[in-house]
């Protein structure tokens, strides 16, 4: 029984991945990777973090302080990936920097 429960929470997962997956590539270029930042970071960096601006294949993304940003650019290679995954072409590096003291 538990692996059947497996094997149908694995088909669901497959699914509503897919689902992400079609969606942000619907939406403009530009705003795809911005869309998909929170999916990409989890919902406890994303309460941290905001995806604010794609420019020449740079993803920029505000971080409230040095420890954040440290800690991010070491998993910044796995974000990109999975960025790449739901918005192709869109991002070749992700840059962070520190959210100016007047937006907190």
């Amino acid at each position: 029984m538990a692996s059947t429960m497996t094997r149908q929470l694995e088909h669901a997962a497959a699914g509503l991945d897919q689902l992400v997956t079609q969606s942000l590539r619907l939406a403009p270029a530009e705003e795809g990777p911005l869309l998909a930042w929170p999916v990409v970071c989890g919902s406890v960096v994303a309460q941290r973090t905001r995806a604010v601006a794609v420019q020449d294949g740079i993803l920029r993304v505000e971080v409230p302080d040095a420890g954040w940003k440290a800690e991010l650019q070491a998993l910044a290679p796995r974000y990109l990936a999975a960025i790449q995954r739901y918005a192709p072409d869109a991002v070749r590096r992700i840059e962070f920097a520190i959210t100016p003291t007047e937006k907190r």
